[in-house]
């Protein structure tokens, strides 16, 4: 990671990105540190009759940055041109700054913010669509995506990639995983299969931390294989990983990646950057436009995306206030990051214990989420069951806790068909996790089971 990353006192750029060099950040003290009350009062509008172990899902933003992103939709409000003119971009472009530094990108021009990881794969995926189109690309060309990637990438691959002509091939992943070995193993021969007739590999699009189920992929392991077996560019939809797990964009290698700054670093919604590798030949990321076209069309992605028309815009504003509010936590991003994982493993161990079950993987492939096994007698057979028991889970017990239905393989007897993802963030308690715990043990006590539901 870069030295400065956690600085936001630096300069304002202007927007084509030149600015002087930051000064290092002042270290907090630990008097200065938040306390469990303060926490607690940050997130009071979080409603209390719901265990919300949810957090991947939507983030969650703390009142102090609220009451930020207030005053900045009041700014603009008062005058509207004024704000435009005066505010609006040095104000993005400090964000930006601030993003380059957490995530140790070499350029500010590599960084372009975005409304969320959606955006960002939709810009990717339309830029590759017109590699085909234009003949850039030949016909029959392959990106090879993750069988777990998330489903509106894979709604991109077939509005973009499969409509122009390029064939997409998904690798299957193995869940539950016990290693990084089964991921490189199946990686490996969808590479050899996207190959056959001497078709090249034109993009890989590599999840960091999978959605459902959540896994952490070695995505610098995959990325070198990428550049040994000759894939033109990488991909890293990373959704969750910022303030979840580690990011750097210099150690990780990609040519493209995303990760939204609403899930786990506290913004509210909704935030991400899309990260362009600048290519060192022509000083440019590449050909990539917003999807949405305004007067800033041709002015490089990052102009592009910092004006899209009329809009709200604060919340890409504030990450100056979410940068400081992580740094009142303890050890910062990286304390932040230690203690959720260590917690939601703790809580999982703590679930499968109680419920008889396992974990989804080892602990090395979580980072602040888990995949929990959950009793089998439930009997969830199907995405829908998966849906209906969270569902219950919610208006019955005010649990908040997505579901996940994994089919069963041949020959296998009894097997743990429904998982939880669990989550841990700063607000979280332990009761959260025992009402969880509690909830379930009642309904396996009153002789549950899916098919009850869909009478």
């Amino acid at each position: 990671m870069a030295s400065e990353k956690n600085n936001h006192h630096r300069s304002i750029p202007d927007i084509n990105g030149t600015h002087p060099t930051p000064k290092k950040p002042k270290l907090s003290s630990s008097s200065n540190f938040i306390t469990a009350s303060e926490i607690q009062s940050e997130f009071s509008h979080h409603d209390s009759a719901v265990s919300r172990i949810n957090n991947g899902s939507f983030g969650s933003c703390p009142s102090s940055i609220l009451s930020a992103q207030q005053q900045w939709q009041l700014k603009y409000l008062r005058q509207p041109d004024h704000f435009y003119f005066n505010h609006l971009k040095p104000a993005i472009n400090n964000s930006r700054s601030i993003i380059q530094n957490l995530v140790n990108a070499k350029d500010i021009n590599e960084i372009s913010i975005v409304d969320n990881a959606t955006t960002a794969a939709a810009i990717v995926l339309q830029h590759t669509a017109w590699c085909f189109r234009e003949g850039k690309f030949n016909k029959g060309d392959v990106v090879v995506m993750l069988h777990y990637a998330y489903g509106a990438v894979k709604k991109s691959m077939e509005a973009y990639v499969t409509r122009a002509g390029g064939k997409v091939i998904e690798v299957p992943l193995p869940f539950p995983v016990s290693s990084n070995d089964e991921i490189v193993t199946e990686f490996r021969k969808a590479l050899e299969k996207g190959k056959v007739d001497g078709k090249k590999i034109r993009l890989a699009v590599i999840d960091h931390v999978t959605s459902m189920p959540c896994v952490v992929i070695p995505v610098k392991e995959l990325i070198q294989i990428c550049r040994e077996e000759g894939v033109e560019q990488v991909f890293v939809d990373a959704a969750h990983s910022i303030g979840c797990t580690d990011v750097d964009m210099q150690d990780i290698g990609a040519d493209f990646y995303t990760t939204n700054l609403h899930k786990w670093f506290f913004c509210p919604p909704s935030i991400a950057f899309l990260y362009t590798k600048k290519n060192p030949k022509t000083g440019g990321g590449g050909d990539l436009h917003h999807p949405v076209v305004s007067h800033e069309y041709g002015n490089g992605l990052a102009v592009e995306s910092a004006w899209i028309g009329t809009r709200d815009y604060s919340a890409q504003l504030v990450v100056p206030e979410a940068l400081e509010f992580v740094n009142r936590l303890e050890g910062g991003i990286e304390g932040i990051k230690k203690r959720n994982h260590e917690a939601v493993i703790e809580m999982g161990e703590m679930l499968v214990k109680a419920w008889g079950t396992h974990l989804g993987s080892p602990k090395h492939m979580c980072a602040s989420m888990v995949m929990v096994g959950l009793p089998t007698c439930f009997g969830v057979r199907s995405d829908s069951d998966a849906l209906t028991l969270r569902t219950h889970l919610r208006d019955v017990f005010g649990v908040e806790v997505p579901i996940y239905y994994r089919p069963p393989r041949d020959g296998e007897v009894d097997p743990v068909t429904g998982y939880a993802r669990i989550f841990y963030q700063v607000y979280n308690k332990v009761e959260d996790y025992y009402k969880f715990r509690d909830a379930v043990n009642q309904l396996v006590d009153n002789g549950f089971a899916c098919t009850l539901l869909s009478k």
